[in-house]
């Protein structure tokens, strides 16, 4: 399976502190944004990544993650020319995806939660179509929008509607077999200008291949989209580490658990970083 990270985002809405640096790249608590949707992928096993970036922003996300080997994966970049939605991703990723199946993170996408890993096998379980998560939110006009029953059937998926019929939400990611390159290659921009991922979802939903996993109260999930979003995201993690000791979101902790890198591997990345606490957390998993 592969994985792709839509971080192509300018992230004018959070102006001004991402007029200098893309949005994917600034600090949520004690690591970049982006370190929490790489993680995720990881949770899923996945070790052949695609990041697709915004123009000029190739060296910034290479001086961070580099080629992927230092946890034991390969990661590659590809260029967002132009904002086209989220959709275009998959067009982007054509060629790396291969016909392969695929996990779609968006770059901005928080996600936590201590039995995660259990459910992104769940979600990697399925051998054809589409799966995507339910989130339950107060408000869900700002999202996509998916109605379902009590044995898990999708009845309906809408992109912001007016008057939405659930509060469930499909937060930013999507696993998808090789049919969602031909269905993005047949869609048609918004209103908004935008090849719209819910259509891709609705397209799944026609041919009766949408599974969806509602999410557990306890999943903790963010859109960093606003200062106040991302505020309230690095506080749940601050408080989800203090209290729990846990780190949230440590690539190089998930990719030690998966076997992709060794205890000395995991050690010597701690020592690069022994002034901070996130070494020191690092250095502590080996030595137990």
């Amino acid at each position: 399976m592969k994985g792709i990270i839509l971080a192509a985002g300018k992230g004018t809405r959070l102006y001004p502190m991402t007029k200098p640096v893309c949005k994917p790249l600034i600090p949520v608590y004690d690591k970049p944004l982006i370190y929490y949707p790489l993680t995720v992928l990881l949770q899923a096993k996945i070790n052949d990544i695609l990041i697709i970036v915004p123009p000029g922003e190739e060296e910034s996300f290479q001086a961070l993650l580099g080629d992927g080997s230092q946890l034991g994966i390969s990661i590659s970049y590809q260029v967002q020319p132009v904002a086209r939605g989220i959709a275009d991703a998959l067009l982007i990723g054509e060629a790396f995806v291969n016909r392969e199946r695929m996990c779609l993170i968006l770059g901005d996408n928080l996600f936590y939660h201590t039995e995660l890993e259990r459910i992104m096998e769940n979600a990697c379980s399925s051998q054809k179509g589409a799966v995507i998560f339910g989130n339950w939110v107060e408000d869900p006009r700002p999202f996509g929008v998916v109605e379902f029953d009590s044995k898990g059937t999708v009845l309906s998926i809408e992109e912001k509607p007016k008057v939405p019929k659930s509060n469930y939400i499909v937060p930013g990611i999507y696993f998808y077999d090789s049919q969602a390159i031909e269905i993005a290659k047949q869609l048609k921009p918004s209103a908004r200008g935008e090849l719209e991922i819910t259509d891709v979802n609705a397209e799944y939903l026609r041919r009766k291949q949408l599974r969806i996993i509602p999410f557990e109260k306890e999943v903790i999930w963010f859109d960093a989209g606003n200062a106040d979003s991302l505020f309230e995201a690095a506080a749940a993690v601050r408080s989800q580490q203090k209290q729990g000791g846990n780190y949230v979101g440590c690539m190089e902790e998930q990719a030690w658990k998966n076997g992709f890198i060794s205890d000395e591997q995991l050690y010597k990345l701690g020592m690069a970083m022994d002034m901070t606490q996130y070494g020191k957390y690092l250095m502590k998993l080996v030595q137990g």
